[in-house]
């Protein structure tokens, strides 16, 4: 379904997008550590750490977990227990995957929420970073993005789960 829908495609090309922008995202951090890890070792030669490292990493990161979420959940790529799935028939382990689509669709939506609210709230206190002074809602509308795409493909799944439990 998702390789011939309109929207499946446009869900597709929506994730794995997000999931690029947060693996870009990711190298930059990875060569920004090696950056300044050398410059940190090579500090008798004049050089040293880039500074606010460690603050860079922790809103990168952020960024990235949340941009992979979409692509994982599009992809069925969480982890999952089945230990008495596999004596149910596929009747009922459709409906089971509609019940846990329904379940990660609020889960999606209460982050995201939740983020919304957070970025908020650091916003009206014009709360920064300690070294770079960066203000920490800009990082909490950049894990939002992703908690959006993520709610987003969340329906979309739900709805193709539906589909495959009512045919």
């Amino acid at each position: 379904m998702i390789a011939t829908s309109l929207p499946g495609r446009f869900i597709k090309a929506l994730a794995s997008g997000t999931a690029l922008a947060g693996g870009a995202v990711l190298i930059a951090i990875v060569l920004m550590t090696c950056a300044s890890v050398t410059g940190r070792a090579l500090s008798q030669f004049g050089l040293g750490p880039i500074e606010g490292d460690f603050e860079l990493v922790e809103i990168g990161i952020g960024f990235a977990v949340f941009c992979s979420l979409p692509w994982c959940h599009l992809q069925r790529g969480h982890a999952t227990v089945e230990l008495l799935t596999g004596r149910f028939s596929a009747r009922t382990n459709k409906w089971i995957d509609v019940i846990c689509d329904l379940l990660f669709l609020l889960m999606a939506a209460l982050i995201a929420w939740r983020l919304w609210l957070g970025m908020l709230d650091k916003k009206s206190y014009f709360e920064t970073t300690f070294i770079l002074q960066l203000q920490v809602w800009q990082a909490y509308a950049a894990c939002m993005f992703g908690a959006v795409v993520l709610t987003i493909v969340s329906v979309y799944q739900l709805g193709c789960s539906l589909k495959r439990a009512v045919e």
